[in-house]
């Protein structure tokens, strides 16, 4: 038994040295990586730059285009021609004309009711609602990498409270064993404390399972390859001090909330779509210019060659005077502005319900924290109590193990509580826009 205590001393010494050597990462360490490498960010980063490209006059048809052509072709002939006065026959084979040609063509539309100005301004938009999706992924990204950043603390808390678990279980199977030698205990209870100590130990194994598993999930958000990479985080216990205020956070969630921004937006865009449709009200107006060269060889006629160049140019105004469509779409067009008015409306209609029931939540899991602060202090000293009372013979085995799990239990539901009241903050703070707090 000496022999076996000392080298589990060691590891858990070799261990201990282990963990202090390894960087402790902080979540804002660990934020900043993930939003650096993850690909899923990376990949709605492209697709932003892409809106932004995309944001342009000359793709609005703002822009005039300019065309530069050329061309050759030729004629081979044959041909009789048979004189009215006396009927001769004049044969000609193989006549060959040739045609050379080239030209610059300039076409621009001047005016087409506002139509360009349209096109271009939700383009625009466009782009600004690719930066809101962009930033609803990244606030999406902060809050799951976040919510899986305490889930990793409070099973590394969970693992010591285990750990601590098995070393009284140890102790107690120790003395247990010390007191069969000498005829104190029966064998009864020593296959007990057995029984006990190894479901401890089970336990602790199965928790290695879940802290290893968030892990790997947080290097997974992080872009780390290397799985197999010692990680240790600088918290030890989960935070739930942050301040927060209901007032100020429904005040944030309608000036902030990315979600309610898109919808905005979307409104923004059906009215953009009916200027569209109402540009077609007004004439248009093109302006059309070119410059060009033409060269032709003849080898029958008066004339051997011909070369022409010049320039021409025009404006076309024009009006289209029915389409058969037009008026469908103009009310389609209105409707659809209404629907994006209503679905904002129906979204922070939602947005306010769901920031209630978060609110109540988080005010239950603090006052339920409150109370379980109070319950780990109570069986902290009532399984001290019980320590004592079982080196002098005073309790029982079974007495004393329930005394263990009652302190295991509250340790474990206090982690569970604070867990829960930080998701409530992380849900909170996501959806009043402030999430960014945690990068601070």
């Amino acid at each position: 038994m000496k022999i076996r205590n000392i080298i589990a001393a060691t590891a858990i010494a070799l261990t201990a040295c282990t963990l202090q050597a390894q960087e402790s990462n902080t979540l804002k360490a660990c934020l900043e990586q993930g939003l650096k490498n993850n690909y899923s960010l990376r990949i709605i980063r492209n697709k932003e730059a892409i809106a932004d490209n995309n944001a342009t006059w000359a793709n609005a048809g703002m822009l005039p285009t300019a065309n530069l052509s050329g061309g050759y072709s030729g004629t081979l002939d044959n041909s009789d021609a048979t004189a009215r006065e006396d009927g001769s026959v004049a044969k000609q084979r193989n006549i060959t004309d040739h045609t050379l040609r080239a030209g610059l063509d300039f076409q621009w539309t001047l005016f087409n009711g506002f139509k360009m100005q349209a096109d271009y301004n939700r383009l625009k938009e466009l782009k600004l609602q690719s930066e809101t999706e962009t930033r609803l992924a990244v606030e999406d990204f902060i809050a799951k990498f976040t919510a899986e950043y305490y889930n990793f603390v409070q099973q590394r808390a969970r693992m010591r409270n285990l750990n601590h678990a098995v070393k009284l279980s140890r102790e107690r199977l120790r003395i247990v064993h010390a007191r069969y030698l000498i005829g104190n205990n029966s064998r009864l209870d020593l296959l007990q404390a057995r029984v006990d100590f190894n479901a401890d130990s089970a336990e602790s194994v199965k928790q290695n399972e879940r802290l290893s598993t968030s892990r790997i999930r947080l290097q997974e958000l992080m872009a780390e390859r290397n799985m197999d990479k010692l990680f240790a985080v600088a918290d030890t216990l989960v935070d739930v001090s942050r301040p927060l205020n209901f007032d100020k956070l429904w005040e944030s969630t309608q000036k902030n909330n990315a979600s309610l921004l898109l919808a905005a937006q979307d409104k923004k865009l059906a009215e953009i779509e009916l200027k569209k449709i109402r540009s077609r009200d007004y004439p248009y107006l093109n302006l059309n210019a070119g410059y060009g060269y033409t060269h032709n060889k003849y080898e029958v006629g008066t004339i051997d060659k011909r070369k022409d160049w010049g320039a021409d140019f025009g404006l076309t105004l024009g009006f289209k005077l029915f389409d058969g469509n037009r008026s469908r779409e103009r009310r389609n067009a209105k409707l659809a502005i209404k629907n994006a008015e209503l679905e904002q409306q129906d979204l922070e209609l939602s947005l306010y319900a769901d920031l209630s029931d978060l609110w109540q939540a988080y005010e239950n899991n603090s006052r339920l924290l409150a109370l379980e602060r109070q319950n780990v202090f109570a069986a902290r000293e009532n399984y001290a109590i019980a320590h004592e009372r079982y080196l002098l013979g005073d309790l029982s085995g079974i007495e004393m193990r329930e005394a263990q799990k009652s302190l295991l239990d509250a340790e474990e539901r206090i982690l569970v509580v604070e867990y829960n009241t930080k998701l409530c903050e992380i849900s909170l703070l996501q959806l009043s826009g402030d999430i960014m707090v945690y990068l601070e």
